[in-house]
């Protein structure tokens, strides 16, 4: 095809695609994504399961989660080994149940290179250089020659494992600040020898790997590579670099495909960036595979480029494929929240796409705390082996009559599975709206795409038949007397926050106390934190932004202490640039007039600080009085969410969807 009418041409994510010798019966894959499913380092039925929802809800390719080729590389005993032999089987099981539903499968091959935990193996990690990914990590082994050889070998021995195991391609990870990239990039290697210093230097190791896995594999087998287009870090690569760096790779070792990422795994603002969360609006990575394919056509090279990061829906991929700007888009987050979002779309019901809202409270949030991965709004990931994603597709065995007191994440969520069920549910909300604490995000734009959600729940609600009662307060006699004795009660209740009463005196305000005031440019403000969350956190950028002068203070040694990582990272630049002031080791003792009385703990030095008010984050309280009132019954009930134990959205809609199948 010439240039000129690939330029003019339009695509759409349903068209068919050729990559190498392959074709994908469309234009939209499945990146590969850490999911923490393995043990002992081997892939398990739960992958098996996860990957066939993925290719049943119509992905055209799947490209699986980073296969290690080296022992130094596993870190954790999730990490997949693909240099074992005694991957091949299990991989075998993935590859037969995602060719099964029509869909095509790759295997991602990678190094991780420094930023790999040894104490799991006690291994210490690799790298070019004797330089830490974070200042809380230590430095890696630099790397020797017999190092490099055996990562070259490494990565020759798993591809051939993984296309043993009947996969249809590889993807060789180049990107994200992993070993490889490790070497391409003049922020993390400053070797002296012949694999560093300038970039033809910088780019040999990256080149050797490449031209192995190639004369192992033929040139009949579809072998692509990932790429961090802008590293995002200080000294790191940069867009222009990679245009640059990419070409040359292309015309140097024969490429079936260039999968287009982004940022390094570095503990700076790079690493939010990796697996944006809902604050970053997703213009900000759109020009750069557009920008990487036009090195590669200015190069007269035509290599199909993906592009990924931050699309939710279809209709956003088609955004770029109709331009002709990219040939593929990769969604990774959206099918975590919805396996079927292909097929859904295809048939006209993208109302019922379950849509990522950008949280990372399920999936980054997990990975950091070493579990298997989950989502807020869908939490039947993981689960696929003993249950259906759909409701719908898991009837209950006999009708109930099912009451649910509460409009917030976990009343909704188990009312609409519930009624998807089968069962006749009515829903009772004291309020006029539904969405319980979740309403006061309406007040905070940078956390507004939780709001997706909640009206995904509302219409999940009215599509499946719940009766909802807002502005009704739940009476349960007159409930029990109007269904003829409910089968069961579902108390979803929430919490409130209380005022933080300090010790010596004065209360601080609530945090919904906070959202409801019009605070004006150039208001002094202190806000004491005893939560650590995205609560508290979203709470003090939001009255940052308005223009008030913050004063952040918390008892603990860190801030932001239950976020994970990969936002948090970003959130420390953001507050910077508000110019919120951080103090930490800071004990609350009174707010009496205009001074906040706060003790240093590490020196027991008292500081008054004047500020206009203090608002104060106190951990919130279960509201459990309608359970009380219930439990005399002889009907079932269950508390989910808040009222049971106060935590995130997270934990709410996974036990309102819990409750909603068992019952």
């Amino acid at each position: 095809m010439s240039e000129k009418k690939r330029n003019s041409q339009s695509f759409s994510a349903f068209d068919p695609v050729q990559i190498g010798n392959l074709q994908l019966r469309n234009r939209i894959f499945v990146p590969a994504h850490t999911t923490n499913f393995g043990r002992d380092h081997m892939p398990t039925d739960t992958h098996v399961a996860y990957h066939e929802a993925r290719a049943r809800g119509g992905a055209g390719l799947i490209i699986m989660e980073s296969l290690r080729v080296h022992e130094t590389s596993l870190g954790k005993p999730q990490g997949l080994a693909a240099y074992e032999p005694l991957c091949i089987e299990p991989l075998q099981r993935i590859a037969d149940a995602v060719q099964s539903h029509g869909a095509r499968i790759f295997g991602q091959i990678i190094h991780l290179g420094r930023q790999v935990d040894g104490d799991a193996l006690r291994l210490p990690s690799w790298g070019p250089s004797a330089i830490a990914w974070d200042a809380a990590a230590t430095a890696p082994h630099v790397m020797n020659l017999n190092d490099i050889e055996t990562v070259i070998a490494g990565h020759v021995t798993s591809a051939r494992n993984v296309l043993e195991a009947g996969f249809d391609g590889l993807e060789v990870h180049l990107g994200h600040g992993h070993l490889l990239n490790q070497f391409l990039s003049p922020a993390t290697n400053r070797r002296s020898d012949e694999f560093g210093g300038e970039e033809a230097n910088r780019m040999r190791f990256p080149l050797q790997v490449l031209a192995a896995v190639r004369e192992e594999i033929g040139f009949d087998t579809c072998m692509g590579i990932r790429i961090s287009a802008d590293e995002f870090a200080l000294g790191g690569l940069t867009l222009e670099d990679m245009c640059r760096i990419v070409p040359a790779i292309t015309a140097s070792v024969w490429v079936d495909f260039v999968n287009v990422s982004h940022s390094a795994y570095h503990g700076s603002y790079s690493l939010s960036t990796q697996i944006a969360d809902m604050s970053f609006d997703p213009g900000s990575f759109r020009h750069l595979a557009p920008q990487i394919r036009k090195s590669l056509r200015a190069a007269g090279q035509e290599v199909p480029v993906m592009a990924v990061c931050k699309f939710r829906s279809i209709n956003e991929a088609e955004e770029l494929l109709t331009a002709g700007a990219v040939d593929l888009v990769g969604m990774a987050r959206a099918h975590i929240a919805d396996p079927a979002v292909v097929r859904k779309t295809r048939e006209g019901r993208t109302n019922e796409v379950r849509t990522c809202v950008g949280c990372n409270q399920g999936c980054a949030g997990y990975l950091e705390k070493g579990l298997p991965i989950t989502c807020v709004v869908n939490p039947t990931v993981g689960k696929e082996r003993s249950r259906p994603t759909e409701p719908t597709e898991d009837p209950a065995k006999a009708a109930k009559r099912v009451v649910v007191v509460g409009g917030g994440p976990a009343g909704m969520e188990a009312a609409w599975v519930a009624s998807a069920r089968g069962h006749d549910v009515e829903l009772f909300e004291r309020n006029s709206q539904l969405g319980g604490q979740m309403r006061w995000l309406r007040h905070m734009p940078k956390r507004n795409d939780f709001l997706a959600m909640i009206d995904q729940q509302i219409a999940a609600c009215e599509r499946h038949g719940v009766t909802v009662r807002t502005s009704t307060e739940f009476d349960a006699d007159v409930a029990i007397e109007r269904m003829q004795q409910p089968d069961h009660i579902v108390i979803a209740t929430g919490s409130e926050f209380r005022p933080v009463e300090f010790p010596q005196g004065g209360v601080g305000l609530t945090l919904g106390e906070a959202l409801s005031t019009d605070w004006t440019a150039g208001t002094k403000l202190a806000f004491y934190d005893l939560l650590g969350d995205w609560a508290s956190i979203s709470v003090v950028e939001h009255i940052a932004d308005l223009g008030a002068a913050v004063t952040y203070l918390t008892p603990v040694a860190g801030y932001a202490w239950k976020i994970t990582r990969y936002s948090k990272t970003a959130i420390t630049s953001r507050l910077r640039e508000a110019g919120v002031e951080i103090r930490l080791l800071r004990a609350g003792l009174s707010f009496i007039g205009n001074k906040f009385a706060t003790e240093d703990l590490s020196t027991g030095e008292i500081e008054h600080i004047t500020v206009d008010a203090v608002i104060a984050a106190g951990n919130p309280v279960a509201r459990t009085d309608q359970y009380e009132r219930v439990a005399v019954s002889e009907i079932g009930v269950t508390l989910v969410g808040d009222c049971l134990a106060p935590r995130s959205a997270l934990e709410a809609v996974y036990e309102g969807h819990e409750v909603g199948r068992a019952l």
